[in-house]
């Protein structure tokens, strides 16, 4: 991966030292009763080759030194815990190995199931929280308590169990290659923290007031809503309804001869009633008000910055999630407030048809994979002559990717699974596997969970002697379920491990460049860098040669493309 691949474990950097230059070095912290850090300086299958301690005052100098000198795999516990300290005094790492996450997926992955770590019994490691321990609290009446202590780790052990179990496993340099992403991808949710992503406050407010009107005074609901609210109210002679209220909406709209289960906006679509355009509308802006409004810029935009808190596989699949901020949520509404510096650009790109296209690799499918030979896979299907329009396209291929069994994607799947055969045959046997409790993985081997007590229960009842035959049919329909979960799993996991890589490729790359381009956004598919205008067009390159290297590192010589829709601009809504 530009010199070195996310999964590679080797160092060759010709430093001089009195012993051989490190693969690893381990931070040991013994905390909180010592103040001295420990650098354990490993081999690359974790020999121990010296030690060194430092004060803890002096670890960001001693850190800066060794990887000026030579480039190592920092190895701690928790990447979310130890780096955010390290950047706060301008210290960067290019590589590390995130126990924790690592932890994770070798403990449950079935390509190292029967390793000493998958086999051990509960112990710290399977709990670790991610990040700092909590403030304290506390109580009115109480004194302050100390946080919980965390539990003390062994650095060293755990390491070499986990190479142990990588290198036993059934697909060493699989597993290998997906933890050195995982990590990579730990470095890059604490780096785009710490750098933020430009916010335009001013431009936010005027985004805001434009829609919803000006800021109530006191906190109340602002003009628009107000204005809103009423007209629903009106409409259904409910003089105090309170919309925000789902209990309350629900009878008045039931009373007002509106049978519908929930107040969702899907359900509500559609419907034709004089409430139904006023209290859709109402929905919307108040979602925004509430999730995007004047509270959340105070809390979240400072400096011209707003700093989510990324959590790096915060989903089963692998895809991330936020535990503040909602980054992964933004409105396109908001979209213009993310303004690049003056002097600097944006750089948005996002990788079309990405799971299709993971998909066709995956199963080996050509045929599929020639759709999308650097066009959209989706007008390929059309010229294939598979179906008439890519609409119809677009519904099929997500289909069979998320298990349709209704309307026109089940309608269009038979034309798919006799064009594509290996790439529908994939997804239908991990549908199958998930149907009889398996689990399953993705492509370079995280492995999904168990099914859970419930499911277990539903399915020994129904196959029980003299089963009802509602139980039949309830675990019919969780095994259904389950299946659907199962065959989106490996085809949205393998995408996921695919923009890891995709973004361990291009931190690298723009680590190179002159002027500090640097990520500042990530969500599934799409990144967004933050770079000198200078450099805007190296940075276009960089983006595409990082997406040709995941596919590479992924998929070897599979003759699949991962085109990318790239847009250079001064605001984030100019990408869309």
């Amino acid at each position: 991966m530009h010199g070195a691949e996310p999964g590679d474990t080797t160092a060759d950097n010709g430093a001089t030292s009195a012993h051989p230059s490190p693969t690893y070095i381990a931070l040991l912290f013994d905390e909180p009763t010592s103040p001295r850090i420990t650098l354990v300086d490993l081999a690359d299958d974790a020999t121990e080759l010296a030690r060194t301690q430092v004060p803890l005052d002096a670890l960001s100098a001693a850190v800066h030194a060794r990887e000026s000198a030579d480039k190592p795999r920092w190895v701690w516990d928790d990447t979310a815990r130890r780096y955010p300290p390290l950047l706060a005094d301008g210290v960067h790492v290019e590589r590390c190995h995130d126990l924790r996450l690592a932890h994770t997926i070798l403990r449950h992955a079935r390509a190292s199931s029967s390793s000493d770590l998958a086999q051990a019994p509960p112990n710290p490691w399977d709990d670790l929280p991610a990040g700092p321990p909590p403030e304290p609290e506390p109580s009115l009446f109480d004194l302050p308590s100390a946080a919980p202590p965390r539990p003390q780790l062994d650095i060293l052990g755990e390491l070499r169990r986990q190479l142990r179990a990588v290198a036993t496993s059934e697909s060493p340099a699989r597993l290998r290659l997906l933890i050195a992403a995982e990590s990579s991808g730990a470095l890059v949710a604490a780096e785009m923290h710490d750098d933020g992503m430009p916010w335009d406050a001013v431009v936010h407010d005027q985004l805001l007031t434009s829609a919803l009107g000006p800021q109530a005074p006191g906190g109340g609901r602002p003009a628009r809503l107000d204005a809103l609210a009423q007209q629903v109210s009106d409409a259904l002679d409910q003089p105090q309804l309170n919309p925000d209220s789902g209990p309350h909406l629900l009878a008045a709209l039931r009373r007002a001869g509106i049978n519908v289960e929930s107040t969702a906006r899907w359900e509500l679509r559609g419907i034709d009633h004089p409430v139904i355009a006023p209290l859709l509308e109402y929905k919307k802006l108040y979602r925004l008000y509430t999730a995007n409004g004047w509270a959340w810029l105070a809390q979240w935009v400072s400096g011209g910055r707003f700093r989510p808190e990324y959590v790096v596989a915060g989903v089963v699949t692998g895809r991330w999630a936020t535990s503040g901020g909602g980054a992964l949520q933004l409105p396109a509404s908001l979209r213009g407030a993310v303004r690049a510096d003056e002097g600097w650009r944006l750089v948005v790109a996002d990788a079309a048809q990405l799971e299709p296209r993971c998909l066709a690799a995956m199963s080996g499918d050509e045929s599929m994979a020639r759709a999308g030979r650097g066009a959209d896979l989706y007008q390929g299907v059309v010229d294939a002559g598979i179906v008439e329009t890519r609409e119809q396209a677009k519904y099929a291929m997500l289909g069979a990717i998320y298990g349709a069994t209704t309307g026109a994607s089940a309608g269009l799947m038979p034309r798919l699974e006799r064009a594509y055969p290996r790439a529908v045959a994939l997804v239908e046997a991990a549908a199958r596997a998930g149907e009889r409790g398996e689990r399953v993985s993705t492509w370079l081997g995280r492995t999904s969970p168990p099914p859970g007590a419930s499911w277990v229960a539903s399915h020994d009842s129904a196959s029980g002697e003299g089963a009802a035959a509602e139980e039949v049919r309830e675990a019919r329909r969780r095994a259904r379920d389950r299946g659907r979960f199962t065959r989106n799993f490996v085809v949205q996991g393998t995408a996921a491990e695919w923009a890891l890589c995709w973004m361990a490729s291009l931190r690298l790359r723009l680590r190179a460049l002159p002027g500090r381009p640097h990520l500042v956004y990530f969500l599934h598919d799409e990144v967004m860098v933050h770079a000198p205008a200078e450099l805007a067009e190296e940075v276009v390159r960089a983006v595409n040669e990082a997406a040709a290297e995941a596919g590479h590192l992924l998929f070897g010589s599979f003759p699949v493309d991962f085109p990318l829709n790239v847009a250079v601009c001064d605001s984030y809504d100019e990408a869309k």
